[in-house]
């Protein structure tokens, strides 16, 4: 028996949504450990097993701007942590990438979506507590670029 790829997360009930997070996250880590063009790791990317069931608006839209917009977002999320943002794991600092870049730019995805996919994503891809951390980052980062919608949830 062959078998194609194993996933880091084996639930098949995965959205395309989630897909193209776990895409874009796989993306970032191939940017931040080489420092690779954007556009030859979206082709590498794209050729991936299982990413035609991935939503390929949103992978373009996560993978190339948390790439574009990363200083920015590294720059909001430095206060927040506890080490020079280089000293994170690269899960952690694309997950944080990816989480801010959302948080920042896509609005229509409710708050605690964004913080919930990044969580899982590291959950997927990282150390054992890693998780925790990101989750704390972003609820942080949140308060910040979110806060109406924050201290909204918070009242209910």
């Amino acid at each position: 028996m062959t078998q194609k790829t194993v996933h880091a997360n084996p639930n098949k009930n995965r959205t395309p949504r989630h897909r193209a997070r776990e895409f874009a996250l796989q993306g970032l880590y191939q940017w931040l450990l080489n420092h690779e063009d954007a556009g030859a790791i979206d082709a590498h990317i794209r050729e991936a097993h299982g990413f035609e069931k991935a939503d390929a608006e949103h992978f373009d839209a996560l993978l190339h701007g948390a790439i574009r917009q990363a200083p920015g977002l590294r720059e909001g999320l430095a206060p927040l942590i506890d080490r020079p943002i280089d000293q994170l794991s690269p899960v952690e600092h694309a997950a944080l990438l990816i989480g801010a870049y959302e948080l920042n730019n896509h609005r229509e995805i409710p708050y605690k979506v964004v913080i919930n996919e990044a969580v899982e994503l590291t959950k997927s891809f990282g150390g054992i507590d890693g998780h925790k951390y990101v989750n704390g980052v972003l609820d942080k980062f949140a308060a910040k670029v979110r806060d109406v919608e924050v201290d909204d949830a918070k009242k209910h």
